[in-house]
């Protein structure tokens, strides 16, 4: 049977979603699914991508003969199991994690990045995170080490787990199954990869902006924020 994903390269072969799914099958995805959920070497992995092509091949049936309830069930708990660690690792190390210097697979601004992620979306976070590479590696971390109220981490944790590894999944597989999605489909995955780096582009963008103008990307947000409430303000009268 042909292959519904083309050869096109979206990184190094060992990164590309069919490759791994085609040599460690949904075991390898699981483990894929928990390490970037929250542990600190998981922040490379392939996600959204590996989601989609994972319902495509769950609907084309190959290397994946499982049912669609059960493939996404089993990435839920991973996902889910995993942010779980990630929490209870970032309440067991603290704060000294901010102090930990950097390496080939810590860097201090993805910790940072998750950081101010949290800060400006508080709880909520915990599910966006989810749809953000990096930051959704780092984000259930830096919620334990804010000791973030346990249950109300659970909650928006299920709920997170169920809307990305359910969701991502389940539209592979129903997009996978149109012929233009099928015949087009790695530009479809080079589109998917690009949505998921967006919102990390767009921080970049703000920083440089920043930097140019002499201010932090907090205080241009906060100039941001001002001026939004100024045109409320006038706009009521």
């Amino acid at each position: 049977m042909p292959s519904p994903v083309t050869d096109l390269a979206l990184g190094p072969d060992w990164l590309e979603p069919e490759w791994l799914i085609s040599t460690f099958g949904l075991i390898g995805i699981l483990v894929i699914v928990f390490a970037e959920s929250g542990l600190l070497i998981g922040f490379f992995l392939p996600g959204d991508s590996l989601l989609f092509t994972t319902g495509l091949l769950v609907a084309d049936g190959q290397y994946l003969k499982y049912p669609l309830w059960l493939v996404c069930l089993l990435i839920t708990v991973a996902a889910i199991a995993g942010d779980q660690v990630g929490y209870l690792f970032g309440r067991k190390v603290g704060p000294a994690l901010f102090r930990r210097p950097n390496s080939r697979l810590f860097k201090q601004e993805n910790l940072l990045k998750a950081h101010d992620f949290f800060e400006k979306y508080g709880a909520r976070s915990i599910v966006l995170a989810r749809f953000v590479p990096i930051v959704r590696t780092f984000t259930p971390i830096v919620a334990g080490v804010s000791r973030m109220n346990y249950r109300t981490f659970v909650i928006y944790n299920v709920v997170g787990g169920i809307l990305w590894g359910t969701g991502v999944t389940v539209l592979g597989y129903f997009l996978g199954q149109i012929p233009f999605v099928k015949a087009n489909i790695e530009f479809i995955l080079i589109g998917i990869v690009g949505i998921s780096v967006l919102p990390i582009a767009v921080e970049l963008l703000r920083a440089w902006l920043a930097a140019r103008r002499g201010t932090t990307p907090q205080e241009q947000a906060a100039a941001e924020e001002a001026i939004r409430e100024t045109r409320q303000h006038y706009g009521k009268h």
